[in-house]
């Protein structure tokens, strides 16, 4: 079946092979910068929020003056370096989705999608509704020629699975712009084939986990952007590497890797995370979603007659309350 909306093949200009398969230890811009222009077929970013989160080498509490102006230094890289039928996706928090997204279209990007992200374990607020969410923009570069693989990652429709109905197409629909994580939240209403999006949050005792970076993203999450916006040998750039986990998945799914990050002690251990991957490995992470959350009703019971378990709490990173 036919991808939708994509562009004729679009030739990318040739990037120096000893480039490519690995993480740039460096500011993403000036590495972006040594780039040919419309050399990358597929952007994905996880910057940081500037929020405060303790990094090792970024200070995530910049002046929103300064934060705004790296935000359009990198992003303008990042349009630079993509073919004129490319895609950037960008995940950011509350505080600055709104300012990010007319920034990027300022730079030339057209919003198709904004996906939400719903999710479990953030941090609990007391003086304001706790966050269980984040944003991720699906930005093009040619609102009408760009990379869509619909057929990779059509789910069931409720025609097919509620109703059998015959007029539903059998190959499916295209999944909504809400990703649902934590399906006990809707016992009644959610079922493991319809067409939400649930993908775990990799939560700290997830096997998942790389143990060196707090902010990870699912695989399985990471694996549907790749496979809808990105063709087998097209060139994925990930400007804020962090675990890695965007290179290994795309490797993953046999597309050429190109990732940037700040700390060296990131780049390091995201190069051996890199290392270790193969084409065609399977993904880490449940595809079904009910296999990783537990419905209420059949979670853990609580043994009356023994003392409650301690809590442990994090060394807050913000005044309390004020985290995400």
């Amino acid at each position: 079946m036919p991808s939708i909306n994509t562009a004729p093949k679009t030739n990318a200009v040739p990037v120096d092979e000893s480039l490519t398969g690995r993480i740039h230890q460096g500011d993403c811009v000036q590495t972006l910068a040594g780039l040919p222009a419309e050399s990358v077929h597929l952007a994905f970013a996880d910057p940081p929020f500037n929020i405060g989160y303790e990094y090792d080498e970024y200070q995530d509490q910049l002046d929103s003056e300064k934060y705004l102006a790296w935000s359009r230094e990198w992003m303008a890289q990042v349009h630079r370096v993509l073919i004129s039928t490319g895609t950037f996706w960008l995940a950011i928090g509350d505080e600055y989705a709104a300012e990010l997204k007319i920034e990027a279209q300022k730079l030339g990007f057209h919003c198709r999608s904004w996906v939400i992200w719903y999710y479990t374990f953030g941090v609990n607020c007391k003086y304001k509704f706790t966050r269980s969410h984040a944003h991720l923009f699906h930005f093009v570069k040619n609102p009408v020629a760009f990379t869509f693989h619909h057929a990779d990652i059509r789910v069931p429709s409720a025609r097919q699975l509620v109703y059998g109905d015959k007029r539903a197409d059998s190959a499916g629909r295209v999944p909504d712009d809400t990703w649902i994580l934590r399906p006990q939240d809707l016992p009644e209403g959610f079922q493991e084939d319809e067409d939400v999006w649930y993908f775990p949050r990799v939560a700290g005792t997830f096997s998942e986990r790389a143990g060196f970076h707090g902010c990870q993203m699912p695989e399985q999450l990471l694996a549907r952007i790749i496979r809808a916006c990105s063709s087998e040998g097209d060139l994925v750039l990930d400007p804020f590497s962090g675990s890695a986990s965007t290179l290994v998945t795309a490797r993953k799914l046999n597309r050429r890797v190109l990732g940037c990050e700040l700390s060296q002690d990131y780049t390091q251990r995201g190069m051996e995370r890199l290392q270790q991957t193969q084409v065609g490995e399977p993904l880490v992470g449940a595809a079904n979603p009910l296999t990783s959350a537990p419905s209420t009703s059949q979670g853990r019971k609580v043994d009356p007659t023994k003392p409650p378990r301690p809590r442990f709490r994090h060394k807050p990173l913000l005044p309390e309350g004020e985290g995400q």
